[in-house]
């Protein structure tokens, strides 16, 4: 299985903002279809409508979306012409407490959703709706790369693994690049003492890539630091791999909202792209 139809959602014209080098890029070495959403917002208050404001407002409010789609949709069609992949762009425009189903509706066709990071400075709400909706709604691996990077490089390639089934879900996923890399590095945090294969940690998971081709070596890591996921970025330069694999969200998002957690925290810090699934 490889992927053959890739997608990326685009809240705003400002692509610096946007993942579209990385998805241009990974669909040219994929041979893959690229489906561009150019999403224009209507951000009228869900309050207002209920309060029955005024109809010119609401429809300026349209307006307004409906010309954002067109401005993001001209901006990505002449960033992608000549780019030598096969590509579309669709225009969509909806109310943004709508935002989640409209994104799984269109996404759950795709192979793979690639997004920036959904944090940071001039990131709006959207951004993190759009990549929980992938995960949550459309069901869709998602690969998050960071706002600045040079050039995706997966020959090396670090799993977060954590015996749980969304980590498995992101091993399944990730299973065409896998196969692909040079060295895959499965990285066990703190093996659990009771877990059934404590003698061995990682070693199932190691026979089952194997048997798909892949090259792996298993390195148990010690959280020598306050968070996991600085464990794992650690890991990464220490290898110098260039994608991260883990699941997303064991715990529910609202806990990791309040407490956090391994799939907040790498997203607020990643600095090399993240493939999750749930």
């Amino acid at each position: 299985m490889g992927y053959n139809s890739i997608m990326s959602v685009l809240p705003e014209a400002d692509l610096d903002k946007s993942a579209l080098s990385a998805a241009i890029e990974i669909s040219r070495q994929a041979d893959a279809h690229l489906d561009v959403l150019a999403m224009g917002l209507d951000r009228t208050p869900t309050a207002h409508l209920y309060a029955g404001a005024n109809a010119l407002i609401q429809q300026d409010a349209r307006n307004d979306a409906v010309k954002s789609a067109s401005d993001i949709a001209k901006a990505s069609k002449e960033r992608l012409r000549g780019e030598g992949t096969r590509w579309a762009v669709d225009e969509g425009v909806v109310h943004l407490p709508l935002l989640n189903r409209y994104v799984a509706s269109r996404a759950r066709f795709a192979d793979l959703v690639i997004m920036p990071q959904p944090y940071g400075e001039g990131k709006g709400a959207e951004y993190e709706a759009i990549c929980e909706s992938a995960l949550f709604d459309a069901r869709v691996p998602l690969l998050v790369c960071p706002q600045k990077f040079a050039k995706i490089d997966a020959r090396r390639i670090v799993i977060g693994w954590n015996e749980s089934p969304e980590a498995l879900a992101a091993i399944r996923a990730a299973l065409p690049v896998l196969k692909a890399a040079e060295l895959v590095s499965i990285a066990v945090i703190d093996p659990p003492v009771h877990s059934a294969d404590r003698s061995d940690p990682g070693g199932p998971l190691s026979k089952m890539l194997a048997r798909h081709g892949v090259t792996t070596q298993i390195s148990v890591l010690s959280k020598s630091m306050p968070r996991i996921s600085d464990v794992l970025m650690r890991h990464m330069s220490d290898i110098d791999a260039g994608l991260m694999v883990m699941g997303a969200y064991g715990h529910s998002r609202f806990r990791e909202a309040i407490l956090g957690g391994a799939t907040r925290d790498m997203l607020q810090n990643i600095e090399k792209p993240v493939l999750f699934s749930h």
